[in-house]
């Protein structure tokens, strides 16, 4: 037998054959027998129970549940198997080896654990190896945090509780009692209503504003004059979608549910179920119990208080000494020989550099290279901002002859960029710091040689610690003992802002200007010196201009961070989607941040699922674990469940990032232990994800050519079948998948070969629901402008614009969407658009799929473009239009108008959509690194421009994508010319 062949994976995947395991327990008896991957490990530990009987010392065992399963995992750790119904073959341990141990300790605690630990895909033992102050105390207080919401949940009323659990997914609507453009036959809908358990349906008409308990008090009149029974009360039923986890209830007309409107929209009937409340209480009451278990085990114990930190025996502010560091050495760097190692050190407030950059003297390129030199910058211990950033650069640079001394040179050229590494200059508590710290570095961009200092990376150190170049510096002790940043609660108001003398009537007129530009960024140092004179009437005035006021701001002259502070205290609050500027790296002070959060817990759970990609992006500029963004994010995913699921699998996704490893993985083992009931339901998401990409990889790397035949019959495996049904949606938690099809399932003969995964539910018998699984592709570039076009739709509608809406024929759908999608794709800058990519329902809307290239990264070939026009519009989509008629002018024209008022709208809303772009660069999207990306959407929307110019300026754009599509036509044509050489 090959060496080591237990401990490869292929081992358990194949098949449902049989494998031999070996087992140690504790009496010194060694076991041998067969297993089948899919036993559970509850089956196995009675199988060797039965295999001991026969053997010595049985007696010694006790009960099996007073002993667990131990392993080595194929993370070579050491894992109690405390889940016991987990398969074997999911488990997969090394060499095949199990070994019975005495279980000790909470069993409960320990199964959490487990379970917290197999759903994030991060051990929860790394946090505890960190043996880091910061992270022990950010678990702690999170950990008490979300259990405090889990109880508070438990004891919601049902109306609050159903909309933790179920928040109504709503279409957004122009008033509270109109419903944007949307336009119906008939302000009546025909709803079938049947009630749980029963195979009786009614058909009731409905008004289309009516409220839910309208519907359902007339299915109940209907149910007790058809079957002649006593009158029940609406209050006791809920209406549920038929085979979905969507209820209709609440304040809302029925027209305004996304089902119900999506089903009018189609020319479908609605499917609803009268559900009993205990029915749905019961999984309320399975939450409480699980809950309560939960702290049962833990006996309700709480840590103790964190401690005080010390107080300050002098101020911060009083040290007018210069600040400095120690730049010891280096390790692990591995540059050429005949170069010079060059280490570059500057401190940054977000995006501002504070003093100016300090370069250390050069040395001979070696493993360890050695400096021991004082780094002094030209700024003042007292003027430090409380969020310093401390950044630093190592490169070599070639050695040269000595030049004339005429010959002046600012910098030396780095020749070849080695690492990049940033830490704060206070730490978590505030203090100042002091003493040594080895800093692992994160490797530099080869080919950047512009801007080596990187303030906009993480703080945090590289984890690959083995392998990773490291910087050891030095903080000094500038006194013997710790210096704290003084507290801005006890930062005395001595705001000198009302006293404000000799402004004139034309700094006022000069002010308007600068506010009523909100594309005006870059200021003179006169116009900087202005904003900052006139403050006070900013705040009163002008109160959505915070952001410029901030970037005029002096952050490392302490008395004006005084009275920006003490004018923040009294600022009012903004609306959240001007307030979203503000979480941009450029605005790292405290104050501004907390601000900011308060601004943002006005958003209403759907418009903060809207934003909720950013939101979680922007928490890689946080320079502490424990901050605002961090406890309002999970504060309101434990209040709705819908938040929760998306926050989840929004960190979950990048859990393997090692810049934001750590931050992302205890906040999800923060919410993990706030929703003890939703683990089970993300892991069931979890092992079906897991199962796709193993599909994913036996299509993509088969070592012959794989047929859909030989995807069919690898799910039609039991282990197949069972991880892929019975699960809710990744994509919508609404959603039930509940029996894989397998003879429907097929893969896509694209690169990346995607599944295209069919699903059927016996409650909505012939309605199927499908998934596109795509593995190998950085898909959040799509995720970032699907959202972008949802929004786009949002506003539209709230403007009473309907780019979706189902109208009289399939044609007027085809002349709205094709309107919404020529203005979106051009806004965006969507390349890549061949006629794969662009798809028609048989309803007739249009839509679009595949958003690997946007902001105006059009493909070439050759080096020529191949993508000359600024959005589709071919005249076959012009003949559909007109209805088939070259002269059908009204009709083209009316598209033509439908096209030129989505533009004004999105216009309107510039700005947000490029503060929502600029949040995602911290995503290290390959199209979205910097604002120079975000460039093509200020062009495109015309910021800065009057709405006449720019819709001027769109008019030639719509012209010249008319004119130019024989260019499109082309590019089709090659497309599918490569396509078919491909096949």
């Amino acid at each position: 037998m090959h060496p080591g062949i237990y401990g490869m994976l292929e081992e358990w995947e194949d098949g449902d054959q049989e494998i031999n395991m070996d087992f140690l327990l504790p009496t010194g008896i060694f076991l041998k027998f067969p297993v089948s991957r899919n036993d559970t490990i509850k089956h196995i530990k009675e199988m060797v129970w039965r295999n001991a009987r026969s053997e010595a010392l049985f007696s010694g065992l006790g009960d099996p549940d007073g002993y667990v399963f131990t392993c080595i995992n194929q993370t070579a750790e050491r894992e109690e198997l405390e889940e016991e119904f987990r398969r074997i073959r999911d488990v997969k341990p090394f060499m095949c080896v199990l070994r019975l141990v005495a279980r000790e300790g909470n069993r409960q605690e320990k199964l959490t654990n487990t379970q917290i630990t197999q759903l994030i895909g991060k051990g929860l033992h790394e946090f505890e190896s960190q043996k880091n102050h910061e992270v022990n105390e950010f678990r702690t207080k999170m950990r008490t945090f979300c259990e405090e919401k889990a109880l508070e949940r438990q004891y919601l009323p049902w109306q609050r509780w159903l909309e933790y659990s179920f928040p109504c997914d709503l279409e957004p609507c122009r008033t509270p009692s109109g419903f944007g453009s949307v336009k119906l036959k008939s302000s009546k809908i025909f709803i079938n209503v049947k009630f749980e358990a029963s195979d009786e349906s009614f058909m009731l008409q409905q008004d289309c504003q009516d409220l839910p308990v309208a519907l359902m008090k007339s299915a109940l009149k209907k149910k007790a004059t058809v079957f002649r029974s006593l009158r029940q009360e609406p209050e006791d039923y809920i209406l549920q979608v038929n085979g979905r986890w969507d209820f209709i209830y609440g304040k809302h007309p029925l027209c305004q549910f996304k089902y119900i409107f999506s089903c009018l929209r189609n020319g479908q009937n609605p499917q609803l179920t009268m559900v009993h409340h205990s029915t749905v209480s019961r999984f309320q009451e399975e939450q409480s119990r699980m809950c309560n278990q939960m702290f049962k085990s833990r006996s309700l114990s709480r840590p103790p208080p964190l401690p005080l930190k010390r107080q300050n025996t002098s101020s911060l502010w009083s040290i007018n000494e210069p600040f400095y560091i120690q730049l010891l050495q280096g390790s692990r760097v591995n540059a050429d020989e005949g170069m010079k190692l060059v280490v570059q050190a500057g401190l940054f407030h977000g995006s501002e550099l504070l003093c100016k950059v300090v370069t250390s003297l050069d040395v001979t390129v070696c493993s360890e290279p050695l400096w021991d030199q004082r780094l002094e910058f030209d700024i003042n211990v007292c003027d430090l901002p409380r969020m310093s950033r401390l950044c630093f650069a190592l490169y070599a640079v070639i050695e040269k002859t000595k030049k004339p001394k005429s010959t002046k040179k600012k910098n030396k050229k780095a020749d070849c960029p080695i690492a990049w590494v940033n830490t704060m200059v206070f730490d978590y508590k505030d203090q100042l710091k002091t003493g040594e710290f080895l800093l692992s570095m994160w490797p530099s961009v080869p080919d950047d040689k512009s801007d080596l200092l990187n303030p906009m990376g993480t703080v945090e150190k590289n984890p690959n610690v083995d392998s990773a170049a490291g910087l050891l510096i030095r903080f000094p002790n500038i006194r013997p003992h710790p210096l704290y940043y003084p507290s801005l609660e006890k930062i005395i108001d001595f705001e000198k802002n009302g006293d404000v003398a000799c402004t004139h009537k034309e700094e006022h007129l000069k002010l308007k200007e600068i506010m009523d530009n909100k594309h005006y960024t870059e200021f003179f140092e006169d116009e900087k010196d202005l904003l900052w004179k006139l403050r006070t009437e900013i705040r009163e005035h002008y109160p959505e201009n915070l952001s410029k006021l901030l970037l005029v701001t002096k952050w490392n002259k302490r008395e004006d961070v005084v009275q920006m502070v003490s004018l923040l205290k009294k600022w009012p609050d903004l609306p959240a989607i001007h307030a979203l500027e503000l979480l941009d790296y450029s605005f790292p002070d405290p104050a501004v941040r907390s601000f900011t959060v308060r601004c943002l817990r006005k958003l209403s759970d759907d418009e903060l699922l809207q934003y909720l990609i950013q939101l979680v992006q922007v928490l890689k500029y946080e320079s502490y674990l424990d901050c605002d963004l961090t406890t309002f994010l999970l504060e309101r995913a434990l209040s709705n469940r819908r938040i929760g699921h998306f926050l989840f699998w929004h960190l979950r996704s990048e859990i393997h990032v090692a810049s934001v490893s750590l931050r992302f993985g205890l906040i999800l083992e923060a919410y993990c232990r706030g929703n003890i009931h939703h683990i089970k339901i993300l892991n069931k998401q979890n092992e079906a994800l897991a199962k796709m990409r193993a599909l994913s990889d036996f299509v993509k790397s088969g070592s012959q050519k794989m047929t859909v035949e030989d995807l069919k019959l690898c799910i039609r495996q039991e282990t197949y079948m069972e991880a892929l049904s019975d699960l809710l949606s990744p994509l919508n938690p609404s959603i039930i998948l509940t029996e894989i099809c397998a003879d429907k399932c097929r893969f896509m003969d694209s690169k990346m070969k995607p599944l295209w995964l069919m699903y059927k539910n016996p409650s909505t018998p012939g309605d199927m629901v499908g998934i596109i699984f795509k593995n190998g592709d950085d898909l959040r570039q799509d995720m970032l402008t699907l959202q972008m076009i949802q929004l786009m739709e949002n506003m539209w509608k709230k403007e009473g614009l309907d780019l979706s809406d189902k109208l009289e024929q399939a044609i007027e759908e085809f002349t709205l969407s094709c309107a919404g999608y020529c203005v979106a794709t051009y806004v965006l800058g969507i390349g890549d658009r061949h006629n794969d990519n662009i798809m028609i329902r048989e309803t007739g809307q249009l839509f679009h799929i595949d958003f690997g290239h946007f902001l105006g990264n059009f493909k070439r070939k050759l080096g020529i473009n191949r993508e000359r026009v600024p959005f589709i519009l071919t005249y076959d989509f012009v003949h559909v239009i007109q209805q088939g008629r070259t002269n059908n002018s009204e009709k083209f024209e009316r598209f033509r108008e439908y096209c030129e008022q989505a533009y004004k709208i999105l216009c309107r809303n510039g700005m947000l959509f490029v503060n929502l772009f600029a949040m995602m660069k911290a995503a290290g999207l390959p199209e979205l690194t910097c604002f120079k990306d975000i460039q093509y959407l200020k062009d495109s929307l015309a910021l800065g421009k009057s709405e006449d110019e720019a819709l001027k300026n769109f008019k030639v754009k719509f012209n010249e994508a008319l004119r130019e599509s024989w260019k499109t036509k082309v590019n089709w044509m090659m497309h599918s010319l490569a396509k078919d050489n491909r096949a």
